[in-house]
């Protein structure tokens, strides 16, 4: 499976999710979350992809420049909406493209940001497993707050976690 299909199957995990909730239920501030949302967590994941599509013609990523739109996490269906339209301009990507990523490691403004060497499909990688990880904590915002809401148990779980789990991957790779 190349990055590209990665990407598309994890956006579907997240459609599926905000399928399932309205719009009180996607802003309510829970208390597992410190006073956060499910829709604060959407956003976030959107962010990165939104990062990269939008930097990606210039040949440098800058995660910390998010947009952070509220519409994203306060509306479940214009975030599932912004989530597909993602989808279809990273289909357009070139996996193998040369890109710089501008790392942020400091919380100083005026600490130095080395360039760092990737591709579209490395970039594509991290904000899968970015995705999967806020998944993860979507998941336990699903189970505290709403358990009514079913969730399959493959819902927020690395692929390699998967396969490890069902004997499909030995302990030497």
């Amino acid at each position: 499976m190349d990055c590209k299909t990665g990407t598309k199957n994890i956006i579907a995990q997240i459609v599926e999710l905000l399928s399932s909730l309205d719009e009180e239920q996607y802003a309510r501030p829970l208390p597992i979350y410190n006073g956060s949302s499910l829709g604060q967590h959407f956003r976030h994941i959107f962010d990165f992809y939104q990062c990269l599509i939008n930097d990606v013609s210039r040949g440098t990523i800058d995660y910390a420049r998010r947009a952070r739109d509220p519409r994203i996490e306060q509306h479940p269906g214009y975030a599932r909406d912004a989530f597909l339209r993602a989808a279809e301009v990273i289909d357009g990507f070139e996996e193998l493209a040369s890109l710089e990523v501008l790392a942020d490691f400091s919380s100083d403004s005026t600490d130095s940001r080395p360039l760092l060497k990737s591709t579209v499909g490395r970039e594509l990688m991290f904000a899968h497993d970015h995705a999967v990880h806020h998944i993860a904590i979507i998941k336990i915002g699903f189970q505290q707050a709403f358990p009514e809401i079913p969730i399959a148990l493959e819902v927020g779980v690395a692929p390699s976690t998967i396969k490890y789990r069902t004997g499909q991957v030995s302990s030497d790779q």
